[in-house]
């Protein structure tokens, strides 16, 4: 599974990165806002940085603006996903920019039904948010259970982006399933590598090797 990291905070995709654990990044306006950055200019500089794919949302509802924003936004680097939210006109924006030879990450999934027509829009991604379904109290995974099921069942390409994932859970089981990409927070990636039995165990050999004396350099 492909590894994105969901932010725009610099510092922190190029620690990731370095460690060889970003094969993309996703970003959204509310995650530019927060860099307190302009959008083309932080865009550009994450394209830079990394080698894969790296989403820039547009900000327009009808579908012809999108095209406009979204073709503007693949001027930006050759790596660049637009991103369209899950809606008729996104859709028809990414029938638009997927036939003109872009990538596009198809956002704001919350059913099986919008992931197949994304897939039929020819979207490179599609995003189902696993964790605003998990605040409503239906369990977001039984949506990339059902997306899986679909897309294989079809041959669909799109490939399916575990977003809106906030628990190490949530990446564990995107992975049991079969999503192709998972995006997530810096911290969440980085808590992947915790497990309290790691801890204590370095605990125990660190007392061991300080008690028989033990120096490597």
């Amino acid at each position: 599974m492909k590894f994105f990291v969901d932010t725009a905070e610099i510092d922190a995709i190029r620690e990731l990165n370095d460690l060889g654990m970003v094969d993309g990044v996703t970003t959204n306006p509310s995650l530019i806002k927060k860099s307190g950055r302009d959008i083309l200019e932080v865009t550009k500089e994450i394209c830079d940085l990394v080698s894969g794919p790296v989403s820039a949302e547009v900000v327009a509802t009808d579908s012809e603006t999108m095209i406009a924003e979204g073709r503007k936004l693949a001027e930006i680097a050759p790596n660049i996903a637009v991103k369209l939210p899950l809606t008729w006109d996104g859709l028809k924006a990414c029938k638009v920019l997927s036939g003109e030879g872009k990538m596009v990450n198809v956002t704001l999934c919350f059913s099986a039904n919008q992931a197949l027509l994304a897939a039929k829009a020819g979207a490179t991604f599609i995003s189902p948010f696993i964790g605003r379904l998990d605040d409503i109290n239906i369990d977001g995974m039984d949506l990339i259970a059902d997306i899986r099921t679909i897309y294989d069942n079809y041959g669909y390409e799109t490939q399916i982006l575990a977003a809106s994932i906030r628990t190490v859970n949530h990446v564990l089981e995107s992975a049991r399933i079969g999503a192709d990409v998972m995006t997530a927070p810096p911290e969440v990636i980085q808590k992947l590598a915790a497990h309290p039995l790691t801890d204590k165990g370095l605990e125990t050999f660190l007392k061991d090797a300080a008690s028989a004396g033990i120096k490597i350099v």
